[in-house]
This record gives structure tokens, sequence and C-alpha cells, in this order.
């Protein structure tokens, strides 16, 4: 594994601490045990094709970080693309879209503790709700489907077919919502009965393209793209749109994210914030990011976690992302590299 100069400190600091662990491998080197419960992960995808996804752990001061942290928990490679993580109860759940697998690892120590390979193809994003998980499958040119699995043991339910794109999926008021919509063509999102398993209804937003949907407060909230503006939908738990926000002369918005009340999104490399409750639309972003030296690469990856706001540049996926974090002001206050194609942090 790599590791940051600083690290050595940290890991002598863990050890003085009498916190690590003295198990020995073939070479009876010592490994240290570390508690990643409480700290920032950083999915990164890895080169398609390639089995080099992995996951970055980072303090919560941003003062030292872990690079791969499951081939050095567990002593093999994670997979192919990770899309995603998500958390429920002690697990981590790590979602390999070309590797077709749902890794399972104990977010605090990331050793394995199971994975999911069934009816799975293409797996783009999961959720969690009434003691199920819920994964949206889209294979291109192939089957698009919802693959439903029981928390307590990870068997397979059912899946749900679709004739239409499904992209991200989240939970609000133990009501999935799925999607319909990728890489910004599409209108619709579907609402998931889970008591049923059903379909309930389908939601069509009169402007705009999804961009992406989230989950906040038990409400859900869509970012479309116009040609000329774009838009912010508030969407309630039973599937009514309750609100819509024009982002007026922004256009191709994307990237929403939700924190201390406030609305951050992108449109091409500037980042906005907005206000929730006083809905003004801002004339100026708050920050624009560098330009990659690579296509597709800058704003590859764009979360904001605990008020701060994490952006990433790709590098051309032939190398460590880039990863720079502004405060809610808008100014740098650390840059430092991840893995290949960091595309998100989570809070752990």
């Amino acid at each position: 594994m790599k590791l940051n100069k600083f690290l050595h400190l940290f890991f002598a600091f863990v050890l003085l601490l009498g916190v690590a662990s003295c198990s020995t491998d073939s070479n009876d080197e010592l490994q240290p045990r570390i508690d990643y419960g409480n700290g920032f992960l950083i999915a990164n995808e890895g080169k398609y094709g390639t089995p080099n996804a992995e996951v970055t752990f980072v303090t919560p001061d941003l003062s030292l970080k872990q690079d791969n942290i499951f081939s050095f928990n567990n002593g093999g490679k994670l997979g192919d693309v990770l899309q995603m993580i998500a958390f429920n109860n002690n697990n981590a759940y790590l979602l390999l879209n070309n590797s077709n697998r749902i890794q399972i690892v104990n977010r605090y120590n990331f050793k394995a503790t199971g994975e999911i390979t069934k009816e799975l193809n293409t797996p783009r994003y999961m959720a969690f709700a009434n003691n199920n998980i819920y994964v949206t499958n889209d294979k291109y040119m192939g089957d698009k489907f919802v693959s439903i699995y029981k928390v307590s043991d990870n068997s397979f339910i059912k899946k749900i077919p679709f004739t239409e794109a499904v992209e991200r999926v989240v939970e609000a008021g133990n009501n999935i919502f799925v999607q319909n919509a990728s890489f910004g063509y599409g209108n619709k999102i579907t609402l998931i009965n889970t008591t049923t398993n059903e379909i309930n209804k389908t939601i069509s937003l009169p402007n705009g393209n999804i961009n992406k949907i989230i989950s906040n407060n038990q409400n859900v909230y869509a970012i479309a793209a116009g040609t000329t503006d774009s838009y912010i939908y508030q969407i309630s738990s039973t599937g009514d749109v309750v609100k819509t926000t024009t982002l007026t002369g922004i256009t191709d918005a994307k990237n929403l994210e939700i924190s201390n009340g406030k609305f951050y999104f992108s449109s091409d490399k500037s980042v906005y914030a907005m206000d929730i409750k006083l809905g003004v639309v801002p004339t100026s972003p708050l920050f624009t990011v560098a330009s990659s030296s690579e296509p597709y690469s800058d704003l590859y990856g764009f979360s904001v976690v605990k008020d701060l706001i994490f952006t990433s540049d790709a590098n051309g996926f032939k190398q460590d992302s880039k990863i720079v974090v502004y405060n809610t002001s808008g100014a740098i206050i650390k840059t430092f590299s991840a893995g290949i194609a960091s595309n998100s942090v989570y809070w752990n």
C-alpha cells in the first residue's frame, strides 16, 4: 500500500496509544489497526477494466490520510470501478460497477464481512429502506432493473425491470426513489413502495433533464439542466413536487449537495452556494476550480461533507486524483492526492 510520509508518524502515535494489533504477516511485520469510524472515506473508482479501485481514509482535521485501506486490511484487490459507498449499521457497502459485486466490510476496521453478487449487472447506486437493499442496474444497451436484497442475510428478493435508464436511488419516508435519467438525459423519477416492492408512481419533471437526485430531511431534491436555465425540484416523500427553484441564467447545473441549510451545485467548472430558505439565486460562483490538463477530469468528484467542499481532478484517469478542499466561503484549505478517479467523499 502507499503510505504518506506523515502517516508513519500517525502509526507511531497509534502504537503509543496501545491500539495497534500485533498480528504478523508472512514477513512478520507489525500491522497497525486503525479505527476508520471517525473520518472521511474517499471512493476511488480506479481505471475502467482494471481491478485497482480503492478507498482512502482522511482524518477529520485533514492532517493525515491512509490510501488503499481495503487491500491493506484484507490482503487483496477490491475490484473494478468503485461507484459508491453506502452505510448501514456497522457495515460499509462498496458497490463495484464493472466487477458486478457489492463488497461488504466492517466500517470501523474495513475487514471484509461478505459480498453480494447475485442478480447484479452493471450496478450503479444503492439505498436502504424497510430492511432491504435497493440497487440500480443499467447495462449499456442492455437490461435495466432494480435488484432488491434483504439486509439481514444479503439474500436476493426480486428485481423490478425498467424500460428507461435507472441511475441514482435514494430513500425518503421509507419509500425508494429511482432516477430515470443518466448522463443528462431524462426527466422522470420512479417511486417504489417498499412494503409491496412494486412501483407506486412515476414523477415527470416539467423542465430540464435530471443530473442528480438526493435525499434530505425526508424530501427528495432533483437538479435538472435546461438550455438556458437549470432547476431544483423539491419532492415530498409521497412523490409530489412541492417546490421548484429556477436557477436563472445557470446552464447545465449538476452535482447537487445540501449542507447546513444551503444548496451547493456546479455548472461547468464553477461551484455555487444558495440558501435554501431564502431561495435567492446566486449571480456569481462561490469559486471556480482550476482547469485540468486532461479532458473530462476537472470536477470529476464533488462532495460537501461536514461543511467542507471536496473537489477532485481525475488527472486523465492515469494517475492519482488531485483533491482540493474548500471551506464554505470558497477558500482552499487543503490539497492532497488520493487514488485513481476519486468520485465522492463520505463521512464515516
